[in-house]
């Protein structure tokens, strides 16, 4: 349990900022693989996960974890969508089964006594080791990609994310899509200038525009297949219009009126019978109050309304 005030590391209000008011995102900072041979070894059952369902970079994970057929092999537990000033919060969806923790900070501080990053989601832990494998959300998928294949049936082994002739070209759109839109999202909604807002939310919206024309006449971003790249970039327009949009005013243009390619892109995902993983890990419910009810949010949204619209959540393919 904490014994120190780590409220610096917990309350979204601290977040760290440039000088001209930009947000600057923390580096997460576990960052080990499961491999064989080394000190993580694939096992069943010996991994836990804990995630947001409201959080996109955990929800990176839950997709691919369902994608890849992991659900008997690495148990995931969600906590509240409620982030407060203590940060993310059993119990949620569910309580935490291995420490009855209170808070993710609990989970950090075992791993770590002297931790002093942010205690962020997701989370992927070591029960033999008592430990934090790795927090970093695109680097664990990497890790269900490939890890468990042997342990996995020969159709869910199969599926990979991040084939070899491709990723050169996933890298590529995973960083600009990343810096632009994933944390793009972000730099616009925590300014705390005009200047730094306007910046973030026009390049936000001209990667979007470059989104709308790699998606002409094509199914995915990379090849003919669905890739890693799908996977980054769902996370962020699933939540555009239900919270970008207004709780930080990424309103130049919606994703279902605005953009036609992605928002078709993005329906054939989630309501995709091959990857019903998109449909089954996404939580509208979570996501419009982890980012307009949650105590965390209160200088965005401080009377803590939660939005009825847009409806329907995701319109019909």
């Amino acid at each position: 349990m904490a014994t120190r005030d780590v409220s610096h590391l917990t309350d979204v209000n601290k977040l760290q900022r440039e000088p001209d008011g930009s947000f600057k995102r923390v580096q997460s900072t576990f960052r080990n693989f499961i491999e064989p041979g080394g000190k993580f070894e694939a096992e069943k059952d010996r991994y836990h996960l804990y995630v947001s369902y409201g959080c996109p970079w955990a929800t990176r994970t839950l997709i691919v974890r369902k994608l890849k057929g992991l659900e008997s092999i690495i148990p995931v537990t969600c906590v509240s969508p409620r982030l407060s000033k203590d940060g993310w919060a059993f119990p949620g969806t569910d309580v935490d089964p291995l420490f009855n923790a209170s808070y993710i900070k609990d989970i950090y501080l075992r791993a770590d006594p002297d931790f002093s990053t942010r205690f962020t989601v997701p989370v992927l832990w070591d029960k033999k080791l008592g430990t934090i494998v790795n927090n970093e959300s695109s680097e664990i998928i990497r890790i269900f990609n490939s890890a468990f294949n042997h342990l996995l049936p020969a159709e869910k082994a199969a599926l990979n994310l991040y084939p070899e002739n491709l990723r050169a070209e996933i890298d590529q759109i995973n960083e600009w899509v990343y810096t632009d839109i994933n944390n793009g999202v972000y730099k616009a909604g925590f300014a705390s200038t005009q200047s730094a807002y306007e910046s973030a939310v026009i390049k936000l919206f001209e990667s979007l525009d470059r989104v709308a024309e790699i998606l002409k006449g094509r199914d995915f971003l990379v090849g003919e297949q669905l890739t890693e790249a799908d996977v980054r970039l769902f996370v962020t327009i699933i939540r555009f219009d239900p919270a970008y949009v207004g709780a930080f005013k990424c309103n130049i243009r919606t994703i279902r009126d605005g953009y036609p390619t992605i928002h078709a892109w993005l329906r054939k995902l989630y309501w995709s019978d091959v990857f019903p993983a998109f449909k089954e890990s996404t939580y509208f419910d979570h996501i419009k109050v982890g980012y307009y009810a949650a105590p965390a949010m209160a200088r965005l949204n401080p009377t803590a309304i939660v939005p009825v619209g847009p409806l329907p959540n995701i319109l019909p393919l």
